[in-house]
């Protein structure tokens, strides 16, 4: 929107990635056929994630879904086999089991109320089957479902994520382990203070949960109760959330930029009114007033808006410089908020004391990253500074999900060592964890159980957690998840389908 150098928030510590980044803009009405096929084929493909395929190429994500849409439909178009829809293909033996397998597969797969698993069973198979029937199949699972998850040891749990969501206005605690998606706490309370989150850490401790650190936002019952619980264990901040805050800041002094030049328009015009009556001495106070007040915006909004990049793309990043840089460089920042906070306290005081407050457990993902980079170097006897380049080519390829190529310099620098550091650096890129995202991946799929909360209470949380732990997983952009459950990889050893697990037996084709 506006264009502002940095120069404007002061002389700033050099950045690793430089403060600018080019706006990227959808591209998709200039697109060839051909290149839509493409994007067609990489979507129905599933090679990385929609976000990513949009970033690289420059297009939005609707855009993307619209092309696979149109593809998935003229696929179906052409293998559909309308001559042979009357023929018989398999038959089923249905008894009372499989109908109590199929009531909780259309509660837990498709998401389906209780009204609408009877009116499936009365309209697809002529079965007239009464409201409570469904709830006690489902019932009777959640039972064997709270037995088998506190039979789970958790002590594979490496890193965990903690974060309170709600559902009623009822705070529902949840806690995952990071690396496998494992979802080792889901728990309805009354309360979220801090003497709730250590009574059920403590619970999870006798099940062997003892992480290495946990992720969370600025949440204070959350951290008490980690306190009281785990008093070794650290707990360092989420930086989504000071990603969120920031951008939140940023849009909002755009918007009020954007006001300022419409007011600032508006004054203009009833001058330019007045003057033809010779009236226009009385708007000349007010037009002056209004350029100042825009001019103000604009600078402030800019500033602003520069501060949030550099807080994302140098200082939270996952490629940049050391921890001590980064940390002159946040302190840069938090200081150009200060500065800047009695133009808007109420809205810029509530950010800079998150990051100021925050600061070293938002950067301590930067530590561990220069400790493990450190060791490396002792261990291949690879100068830091070469590893270091190394890791962020790595990170930024993570990223933005391509391979640019760009490491022939270093592998041509490195030789023989080269392939050892590269593997080396590419499991701590792999490793780093700086947000708490799986949480809200669990929160986003929770809330399409909420219904069942008022038709079988509470229970129903233990039900989902064993549910998604146990589930397999369709697709996903790490391959290695894709056809194993979260249980599975945490605890690296295979289990049944989840429903034969609860006692159900699984439906086979006859050869």
């Amino acid at each position: 929107m506006f264009h502002i150098t940095g120069s404007t928030v002061g002389d700033a510590p050099k950045t690793a990635e430089g403060s600018a980044r080019p706006v990227c803009q959808s591209t998709g009405r200039r697109l060839q056929d051909t290149d839509r096929r493409s994007l067609a084929i990489d979507m129905l493909g599933q090679t990385q994630s929609v976000a990513k395929l949009a970033l690289a190429n420059g297009v939005s994500r609707q855009f993307l879904y619209r092309q696979a849409h149109k593809a998935e439909t003229a696929l179906d178009e052409a293998f559909i086999d309308k001559e042979d829809d009357a023929e018989v293909l398999f038959y089923l033996p249905v008894t009372k089991a499989w109908l109590r397998k199929v009531m909780l597969g259309l509660v837990l797969i498709c998401h389906s109320s209780f009204r609408g698993v009877q009116e499936f069973m009365r309209d697809l198979l002529d079965v007239k089957l009464a409201i409570g029937s469904v709830h006690n199949v489902v019932m009777d699972a959640v039972g064997k479902a709270r037995g088998l998850n506190a039979a789970e040891r958790l002590a594979d749990v490496r890193v965990g994520a903690h974060d309170e969501i709600f559902q009623a206005r009822q705070p529902v605690l949840v806690g995952a382990d990071v690396d496998s998606t494992y979802c080792y706490l889901l728990s309805l309370e009354h309360a979220r203070d801090g003497d709730t989150w250590a009574l059920r850490l403590m619970e999870l401790s006798d099940q062997g949960l003892i992480p290495d650190y946990t992720v969370a936002d600025g949440g204070t019952g959350l951290r008490a109760g980690q306190t009281l619980a785990w008093s070794s264990v650290p707990c360092r901040s989420d930086v989504f959330h000071a990603l969120l805050e920031m951008g939140r800041l940023a849009v909002y002094l755009e918007h009020r930029a954007w006001g300022a030049m419409a007011a600032l328009e508006n004054t203009e015009a009833k001058m330019t009114r007045a003057k033809r009556n010779g009236q226009g001495n009385k708007f000349s106070k007010r037009l002056a007033l209004a350029v100042k007040a825009e001019r103000g915006a604009i600078e402030l909004a800019d500033d602003i808006a520069t501060l949030a990049e550099w807080l994302r793309r140098d200082i939270l990043s996952l490629a940049g410089d050391d921890f001590n840089s980064r940390r002159e460089l946040m302190d840069f920042v938090i200081e150009a908020l200060r500065q800047r906070e009695h133009l808007r306290p109420h809205r810029i005081r509530p950010v800079r004391v998150m990051l100021e407050n925050q600061r070293d457990l938002l950067l301590a993902f930067v530590q561990e990253i220069d400790a493990k980079l450190s060791a490396c170097s002792h261990e291949l006897g690879v100068t830091l500074s070469d590893l270091r380049r190394l890791f962020n080519l790595r990170a930024h390829e993570r990223t933005l999900g391509t391979s640019a190529g760009r490491d022939h310099p270093l592998r041509e620098q490195l030789g023989k060592i080269f392939d050892p550091a590269d593997q080396a650096v590419q499991e701590i890129v792999d490793s780093v964890v700086r947000a708490s995202s799986v949480i809200e991946n669990i929160n986003s799929r929770l809330r399409c159980y909420f219904f069942l909360r008022r038709q079988i209470g509470p229970g129903y949380l233990d039900l989902l957690r064993f549910f998604l732990n146990h589930r397999r997983f369709m697709r996903s952009e790490h391959s290695e998840r894709v056809g194993k459950s979260p249980a599975e990889l945490l605890f690296q050893q295979p289990h049944p389908h989840w429903m034969e697990l609860l006692g159900f037996e699984m439906f086979k084709q006859a050869a």
